[in-house]
């Protein structure tokens, strides 16, 4: 309802004055300590930032037997978060929090079937589709911090009871074959004559179990990251396990089921970068190189720039970001095609110019510039800004992302590789052995392992759970 009211002045013109009534919000009706009463309806829960899963890979799932002929959307968020709670999926489903990224053909006068990007809620149930792209939002993968710090054992090389219980609950995986171990981070693999609290010599002292020797490194991790580590425990693994990684193609050629088996071997790791790459995903094709510096000791991995005088490896990563840019840092995943020494840390650095947090080696120019306090970052969708979230009793000074000084934020998060026991056992027993192969040719072959991530990136991925404002 609105009125119009006119006034004449003497010697002016005629005046017009209107008014529309304002239109209240609506109310709603509430009850509190048993008196009911009027008020404004509550706001909904505002979206948080979305984490990008990587694309369905199809079926059968890499280390996984499945008896039926497809795979729901819950069955793949459960693997892909293995080591997440199976509720804490469920739950995401249920508030229809769980997107699915579709294509949708729009028809127009300047161009025919142009094709944009759109999300859609999905059910629980529904099957899933190779190529398909699933979302949902980062608060799937926080988890409770533990307020004590990670007990790194003493340097010696005899080890007592309590060492060696903590050392064998990093064991996340035991066969005749194999050992992989969840390593924490600050904790040397390779040890030299003056380091005696390395990987290695721990594991020798006190992950023997019935064996007469130790398990043996056959892969490394930097001494500040952390994550899968894979160990033989005998000759003849040591021996298959060294050559998948060193020459796959000739690993490939010992049986048509080993060779297969050696095609699915594959690791990811979960880095926060400094910024974020200017593509979403992509693949990194940059050989590497070492550089001795002025001092005459230090070495340091460089890209190589393919003069042709020096020598130089080839490196080749797969990149994808998981989600958008908050408090300047990005997460993202790395697949590593080949296995050259800080390979990751120096295409983060160098090739996509967002070195990883805590790498003051190879990104010590940008972490001095990097204002390490809360900044206003926006939602690529929507267009809100996002406002970083500090919980509460959350103690940031351990490493992570918001501490003075931050621990490497790189983390070998997931593995996949042959079933080097059932192999072994395969290519080494007579025709006649019928028991035997009938006893593994049961077991599956590919094993695929997950790690949660070391307590200072749970605290930094916990920070970076923002909500819109």
């Amino acid at each position: 309802m609105w009125w119009n009211k006119v006034v004449k002045l003497s010697g002016y013109g005629v005046r017009h004055y209107s008014r529309s009534k304002k239109v209240q919000p609506p109310r709603v009706i509430r009850v509190t300590n048993n008196v009911a009463h009027l008020g404004r309806p509550r706001k909904g829960p505002k979206p948080r930032q979305l984490l990008s899963l990587p694309p369905f890979p199809g079926h059968p799932l890499p280390g996984r037997n499945s008896s039926t002929g497809h795979v729901t959307a819950i069955s793949w968020l459960k693997y892909y978060f293995d080591d997440i709670p199976g509720d804490v999926v469920q739950s995401h489903f249920n508030k229809g929090l769980v997107q699915m990224e579709s294509l949708d053909s729009t028809m127009s006068s300047k161009s025919q079937g142009m094709q944009t990007k759109s999300t859609r809620k999905i059910n629980h149930n529904e099957a899933m589709e190779p190529g398909a792209r699933v979302s949902v939002p980062v608060s799937v993968a926080e988890a409770k911090i533990s307020k004590r710090f990670d007990i790194i054992p003493s340097g010696t090389l005899y080890p007592n009871a309590d060492e060696i219980e903590y050392l064998q609950r990093l064991v996340k995986y035991k066969d005749s074959a194999i050992l992989v171990l969840n390593k924490p981070p600050k904790l040397p693999v390779k040890g030299n004559l003056p380091i005696h609290n390395s990987m290695d010599a721990l594991a020798a002292a006190a992950l023997s179990y019935d064996y007469d020797e130790g398990p043996k490194l056959v892969h490394r991790l930097d001494r500040e990251s952390s994550g899968l580590l894979l160990m033989g425990r005998t000759k003849e693994s040591i021996s298959y396990l060294h050559l998948l990684f060193s020459d796959i193609n000739k690993a490939k050629s010992l049986s048509k089921g080993w060779g297969d088996a050696c095609e699915s071997t594959y690791q990811r790791y979960w880095a926060l970068v400094i910024g974020s790459p200017k593509e979403k995903e992509g693949l990194i094709h940059a050989p590497i190189t070492k550089v001795m510096l002025d001092d005459g000791k230090t070495e340091r991995v460089i890209v190589a720039n393919r003069s042709g005088l020096e020598a130089f490896q080839e490196a080749i990563t797969e990149y994808r970001v998981l989600g958008p840019i908050i408090n300047g840092c990005s997460w993202i995943e790395l697949r590593p095609h080949t296995s050259r020494k800080h390979q990751l840390r120096v295409h983060c650095a160098e090739a996509l110019g967002t070195p990883i947090v805590g790498d003051y080696k190879y990104g010590w120019f940008v972490h001095h510039k990097w204002k390490q306090m809360p900044r206003v970052d926006f939602e690529p969708n929507s267009g809100e800004p996002y406002r970083l979230r500090r919980p509460e009793g959350l103690d940031v000074q351990k490493g992570s992302v918001l501490s003075k000084v931050p621990l490497l934020h790189l983390h070998c998060r997931e593995m996949v590789l042959p079933n080097i026991e059932k192999f072994l056992e395969i290519h080494t027993s007579k025709g006649s052995n019928y028991q035997s192969k009938l006893k593994y040719s049961s077991k599956p072959d590919v094993l695929r392992f997950v790690a949660p991530m070391p307590s200072h990136m749970k605290i930094s991925w916990n920070l970076m759970s923002s909500y819109l404002i």
